[in-house]
């Protein structure tokens, strides 16, 4: 009687894998593209100002919280980096007037400039919104308030669609390293350490701030009479105008 003999195959391994995007990048730039979808989402109407002023106020901190890890954070998330990259901008040029350019060194400059102008843009964009919802002036203010937040979703849509065509030039997905923090090939990690602990404390820092916020949005009060600006002063954290639409509803509800 013959004995059937059994092979096992060793299981496949994994193909190489190398990190270039550290954690609290990746944490710092999903919150930024959910905050400003939400504060978009949600410019017009009283019945969500609590919320799109709670996201501007997110995006001013992420802000705040990419310079400082921009300074004293890894090599390839310093602000210098960005930098280095547009210092390659003549040569790009050169070779585009002599008929050789680099598309590769061309495609680089194109997303980091979409990055130096998102960064650019939330500062004005957020300084507007908080002289906006405290009425430090006219109309104008809200009208360049609405400019910016239109011209940084048009370098978003822009950075969107260079993002897509890379993938499709490429054959590869350029939104995994925002994902994973890792791209496909053999060679060593670009970053020792993925600071996983930065990105948890800016994670928790963002939702206790939302948590707090949403602790701060007190009912209106049963007898009401208090002025838009009476109540943006009342909270601590200058949200009160989630009090207006609560006091207009109780209002519109009784005048039913």
């Amino acid at each position: 009687m013959h004995m059937r003999s059994t092979t096992f195959s060793a299981p496949a391994a994994k193909p190489a894998t190398r990190r270039t995007v550290d954690a609290p990048t990746r944490v710092f730039h999903w919150l930024l593209a959910l905050s400003f979808l939400g504060a978009y989402l949600t410019a017009d109407g009283e019945r969500w100002r609590l919320l799109h002023v709670t996201l501007g106020y997110t995006m001013a901190g992420l802000l705040g919280f990419r310079v400082v890890w921009g300074l004293v954070g890894p090599r390839h998330a310093r602000l210098s980096a960005l930098w280095r990259k547009l210092q390659g901008l003549p040569l790009w040029l050169k070779g585009l007037k002599a008929g050789t350019p680099n598309w590769r060194l061309g495609q680089n400059l194109l997303l980091t400039l979409g990055v130096v102008a998102l960064l650019a843009l939330i500062m004005p964009l957020t300084l507007s919104g908080y002289g906006t919802y405290n009425e430090w002036s006219g109309e104008w203010l809200e009208e360049v308030h609405e400019f910016f937040g239109n011209a940084l979703l048009a370098v978003v849509l822009a950075h969107i669609a260079m993002i897509v065509a890379l993938s499709v030039l490429r054959r590869k997905n350029q939104i995994t390293p925002m994902v994973t923090g890792r791209v496909d090939g053999p060679g060593p990690d670009l970053l020792k350490s993925n600071h996983v602990p930065v990105a948890a404390l800016l994670l928790a820092a963002v939702l206790g701030y939302w948590a707090w916020e949403w602790q701060q949005a007190p009912g209106a009060p049963a007898g009401g009479g208090r002025t838009a600006s009476e109540v943006r002063r009342s909270g601590p954290s200058g949200l009160g105008g989630y009090d207006v639409f609560r006091q207009r509803k109780h209002d519109s509800d009784h005048d039913d």
